[in-house]
């Protein structure tokens, strides 16, 4: 069997093949689906290596539709880049490596979305998008009124529209910003369509509605879990290890003696960690009876550390219940939400 080792890329990819004999085969190719097929088509199956990256997922299914045994590998694993010289790098060196890494087993597998949380992952970005687009067109209104002298009342985002069209503005004024305001009710539109799609795709699955069951959590978060943990809790091994993969976790540079921690690393999946963060504001600013057991956990850490790290803790918390009811398939269970002790008082 062939090893091979492909270095892609968006325009071009480097391949290397090992043959039986020892020698090894190089070509730059277009990173095109008819450019693979007609260099790895008419080949017997073959094992191939690739980073993981934006292309590698449509490549490796490319690769995998000719019978080829293809592994995408995580990039962050050292290992694999054991016989890379590090005084040069080229696309050669990385393809060849890539082939030998395969050849001796030196890789780790990264873990690959499955088709439906692919597209539930897509609608998400896409929201996202829309949702930073309008934020900052939001921001943009709201300092040129303050600039001259009008504040608009707070509210939810959906509803600035009308909160803008409530002032009495003049006409220089409202000839300047409200096409900025009116850009907002296509994309609220197109927001609201987006979250249509992602509750229809998702309206079968028991463990999307059993996340909703959670306070703070409402469809597009709990689609969003679901979807960065691909319906697969097990391959995490602690609800700790999810939080660190969502970037929740303090960040640490420790040396000898030494350790010092500073704010969460911000790793992983953005989008998820700030609608956890969005899910533990909502909490602490809107407490009611659903929330008192997450509420009550939070004003212990307010009281120490402040609001801004309390609703933090408050969604690496909520990123931990969410783990343990996909991993052992229960419903929110509040009162096993214990307040954290009380401090000793003063003397």
């Amino acid at each position: 069997m062939e090893i091979i080792g492909i270095d892609v890329h968006k325009k071009e990819s480097q391949v290397c093949i090992l043959k039986s004999t020892g020698k090894h085969i190089e070509e730059r190719i277009p990173t095109t689906a008819e450019r693979f097929q007609r260099l790895f088509g008419w080949r017997e199956a073959a094992q191939i290596l690739i980073e993981s990256s934006t292309e590698s997922e449509w490549v490796a299914r490319v690769l995998e539709r000719m019978g080829h045994q293809v592994v995408v590998a995580d990039p962050n694993f050292a290992p694999m880049y054991a016989t890379r010289s590090k005084k040069v790098k080229t696309d050669r060196r990385d393809a060849r490596t890539l082939a030998e890494a395969c050849k001796l087993g030196a890789y780790r597998p990264a873990h690959r979305v499955s088709d439906k949380q692919w597209r539930v992952r897509s609608l998400l970005t896409l929201r996202e998008t829309a949702v930073r687009t309008r934020t900052k067109f939001i921001s943009v209104v709201r300092a040129l009124l303050r600039h001259e002298g009008y504040r608009v009342p707070s509210g939810s985002a959906e509803h600035f529209v009308e909160r803008v069209e409530s002032l009495k503005l003049p006409a220089p004024l409202q000839d300047q910003v409200m096409p900025f305001v009116s850009l907002c009710v296509p994309i609220n539109e197109r927001i609201a369509q987006m979250d249509q799609a992602i509750e229809k795709i998702t309206e079968d699955d028991p463990q999307v509605a059993r996340l909703q069951t959670v306070p703070g959590v409402g469809p597009v978060t709990a689609a969003a879990y679901q979807a960065a943990l691909d319906a697969d809790p097990k391959r995490f091994r602690s609800a700790h290890q999810v939080e660190a993969y969502l970037g929740l976790v303090p960040r640490e540079l420790s040396s000898g003696e030494k350790q010092h921690r500073g704010s969460i690393t911000k790793a992983g999946h953005s989008r998820l960690r700030h609608l956890l963060v969005q899910g533990a504001w909502n909490i602490l600013r809107y407490p009611n009876a659903s929330t008192q057991a997450l509420g009550l956990w939070a004003e212990g850490i307010v009281r120490r550390r402040g609001r801004n790290v309390a609703a933090v803790a408050l969604a690496r918390r909520m990123a931990g219940i969410l783990f343990a009811m996909l991993r052992d398939e229960t419903a929110y269970q509040p009162l096993k939400i214990h307040p954290p002790k009380q401090l000793p008082s003063a003397a």
